[in-house]
């Protein structure tokens, strides 16, 4: 013969039937007195048994873990007791809220409820997640292939960066020195008269720093009325041995 299954009356489960009492006797849920619920959840499992129906194993193995928590919190130390309640109370206060909301659904959701159409929502394609480096990099080379990214890149993808014309202060030293050659002093702003490219102005002005460093040229005002010198090398006279 089949054997039944105790429901305890209108209980779902331990869960439903630890509420039930919880509310009943207005307790804390958050702070559960071990002691007091487990007398009365042991209370309504002798009643079952007093019945000669069989209790659902779920209900003794939450009876279980009951006396456990009461047994661990005789001792000294009873840590491990405060984390079981505590993760004993999120349990029934998820469950509560599950109730809360499937009573909800319950009231709207009927055979002869109507629903309106479904509403055109426009779709938000922001991207919003954030990725490391490293999934980047695997991420390019799941697409590309190993054997793409393992050959050389084309001269014509560089184009992009190289495109500039880069120009040395070397040879904007050789251009200093060879125009003041011709005219040993001018006026500062004239070195940069037909200099339109930045790259060609950066390197005059560092390539006026660096002669001026080595003490070739010299600068003297400020401003519009600055001139650039150029320093003559003094003829060295030979010593004579005094006789």
């Amino acid at each position: 013969m089949e054997k039944l299954t105790y429901q305890l009356e209108a209980f779902e489960g331990p869960l439903d039937l630890l509420l039930y009492l919880i509310r009943k006797n207005k307790l804390n849920i958050c702070d559960i007195p071990i002691a007091e619920v487990l007398d009365q959840y042991m209370a309504q499992i002798n009643a079952a048994k007093a019945e000669n129906m069989d209790v659902a194993s779920e209900f003794l193995e939450m009876a279980t873990r009951l006396v456990y928590i009461k047994t661990v919190y005789l001792l000294p130390k009873h840590e491990e007791a405060d984390q079981m309640k505590a993760e004993l109370s999120g349990q029934l206060l998820e469950y509560e809220e599950c109730k809360r909301v499937a009573a909800l659904l319950k009231e709207k959701f009927q055979m002869d409820y109507f629903v309106r159409v479904p509403e055109e929502i426009e779709p938000d394609y922001t991207y919003r997640r954030h990725h490391l480096p490293e999934e980047l990099y695997n991420a390019y080379v799941n697409t590309l292939g190993k054997k793409q990214i393992s050959q050389k890149p084309s001269q014509e993808s560089f184009s992009g960066i190289v495109s500039h014309r880069i120009v040395s202060v070397a040879s904007q030293i050789v251009f200093v020195l060879r125009s003041l050659w011709k005219k040993p002093q001018m006026s500062y702003r004239e070195l940069f008269v037909h200099k339109n490219d930045r790259s060609e102005l950066v390197a005059t002005f560092l390539a006026v720093l660096e002669l001026v460093r080595g003490k070739r040229i010299r600068v003297d005002g400020d401003h519009n009325s600055a001139k650039v010198t150029i320093v003559k090398e003094r003829k060295r006279v030979p010593w004579k041995n005094k006789i």
